[in-house]
């Protein structure tokens, strides 16, 4: 089971990943280390660990398998990710990271909201915290059950095995290590993630004899898979490119942003993460493009992707590479799984420590006992998605698919207006989750127009944020300060 090729590379590989966790043991002493890393992150790291924290296996199964039917009509979602990547570094990641640290240095999106508007009764913290823990357990267990299907296929394995063998690699080390161990273990699958994507469908090309002649391939299957709009309406391209609203609220990318060593790095970080964005996502969708012709050329290697068209890019790993190659390629899929599980374990630890331990329970706690509590709760979390995804046909798995509108929607005005109205108060941020949230559960479930949920989501939230804070109490002087040294920080950086 382990003695081939591709089992030594994967297993390789995750002793690498548990390796990288025990160095960053030795750098977290407290537990602002172990969930934030202590505000340490430089430009690359910060960029990468952004990137792949965000893209799941989805970027390697799902999009590569959706342009392989129908051709790069589905290539709009990868311009809308990219172009709210930008828009996020540009309106958020500086001025978030000032205003956590200046609000009383605040490690948890729930924090940030209770200090950002002294909310007192801290409902904001309490609707925050929920909010995040329900979406991202689902998150975790749809993560588990990617990485127990990867491992199922590759070590011919039952299901059940497969989950805890998959799970117990990312657990071990953000147990161990934490935020640091997190965004360095996401460096380095970052950067095998974006070589596996460029070099996978130069290889494709090549073998169809070159650029030209591999569209011309796609062209004689169908015409329209060169056509970007092909069987696409407005309400249909405006869905797509609007999940790059989402970004503004996805609490594993906003928490990178808090991160950083200091907003002088960003700009920098900016920079490499639209390359790796653009690189990944192009990469992405050339592989479902090109890997279209390659099997209609060889339909003998094809029953694979035939039964399963989100195998494209495993099946052309496996019949394309050496063994030893193909299994850094396959190593490039568990690790879009890895990355993204390991910092949704490490939000939902911070949540229930920082949020519910720390502001309920017990507020003195030392960082030890902090510290100790977020390891715990780090396992508490995996054994609950083990438990949901030992059915890998729950229902609740269903709700990832909007779990991210949920997030841009509830989230994404509110950190956004936060950081650029000095007018909001708490009343409008409240407003404006519950708004957000409850607009884009039940938009989903009668699916108006065919529009996207979190595009009114997050103009209802929007619109709700503006006229609750205009209608409800002015924020007192001293958050209008805090807000005027944001600005002025920001500014002067």
């Amino acid at each position: 089971m382990f003695s081939n090729p591709t089992a030594i590379t994967f297993t390789g590989y995750m002793i690498l990943m548990v390796i990288l966790g025990f160095v960053a043991w030795r750098y977290t002493r407290n537990f602002n280390d172990y969930i934030l890393g202590g505000r340490s992150l430089g430009g690359v790291v910060t960029a990468l660990s952004v990137g792949a924290s965000d893209m799941s296996g989805w970027l390697l199964m799902g999009l590569p398998g959706a342009v392989f039917l129908s051709g790069i009509t589905e290539s709009w979602i990868a311009i809308g990710l990219t172009l709210g990547t930008y828009l996020n570094w540009k309106f958020v990641a500086a001025r978030l990271r000032v205003y956590t640290e200046v609000s009383h240095n605040a490690l948890t999106l729930p924090d940030f909201f209770t200090h950002r508007f002294k909310d007192d009764t801290r409902m904001l913290r309490i609707l925050a915290a929920v909010v995040i823990l329900v979406f991202f357990t689902i998150y975790c267990a749809s993560g588990v059950v990617a990485g127990a299907r990867l491992f199922e296929n590759t070590f011919d394995m039952s299901y059940e095995r497969a989950v805890w063998i998959g799970a117990a690699a990312t657990i071990i080390y953000v147990f161990i290590g934490g935020f640091l161990a997190v965004s360095w273990t996401d460096t380095f699958q970052a950067s095998l993630m974006c070589v596996a994507l460029v070099v996978t469908p130069i290889v494709v090309m090549t073998d169809l004899g070159g650029f030209s002649s591999a569209v011309e391939q796609v062209k004689a299957i169908d015409v329209n898979m060169v056509n970007m709009l092909s069987h696409q309406t407005f309400i249909g391209v405006l869905s797509l490119i609007a999940w790059g609203l989402g970004y503004f609220g996805q609490p594993h990318i906003l928490v990178r942003f808090m991160a950083t060593r200091s907003i002088k790095v960003i700009p920098r970080a900016c920079r490499i993460s639209l390359i790796w964005m653009i690189f990944c996502l192009g990469g992405a969708v050339s592989v479902g493009f090109f890997g279209s012709a390659y099997f209609a050329a060889h339909p003998d290697q094809a029953t694979l992707v035939t039964e399963n068209h989100e195998r494209v890019f495993i099946v052309l790993s496996q019949v394309l590479f050496n063994p030893w190659i193909g299994g850094i390629l396959m190593a490039a899929i568990l690790a879009a799984v890895m990355s993204t599980l390991s910092c949704q374990l490490l939000v939902c630890s911070s949540t229930l420590t920082q949020d519910f331990y720390r502001g309920f329970i017990r507020p003195k706690a030392n960082q030890w006992e902090l510290l100790w509590f977020g390891r715990m709760m780090v396992l508490l979390i995996s054994f609950v998605a083990i438990f949901i995804a030992m059915d890998p046909q729950s229902l609740v798995l269903s709700l990832v698919s909007y779990a991210w509108a949920g997030f841009g929607a509830a989230f994404g005005p509110v950190i956004l207006i936060s950081l650029w109205w000095k007018r909001m108060n708490k009343y409008g941020a409240m407003a404006g989750m519950f708004t957000g949230a409850a607009t884009v559960l039940i938009w989903h479930q009668f699916n108006w127009f065919g529009l996207y949920e979190i595009v009114p989501g997050f103009l209802f939230a929007a619109i709700a944020i503006y006229v609750v804070s205009l209608l409800t109490e002015a924020p007192d002087n001293e958050i209008c300060e805090t807000f005027d040294k944001v600005e002025a920080e920001v500014r002067a950086g």
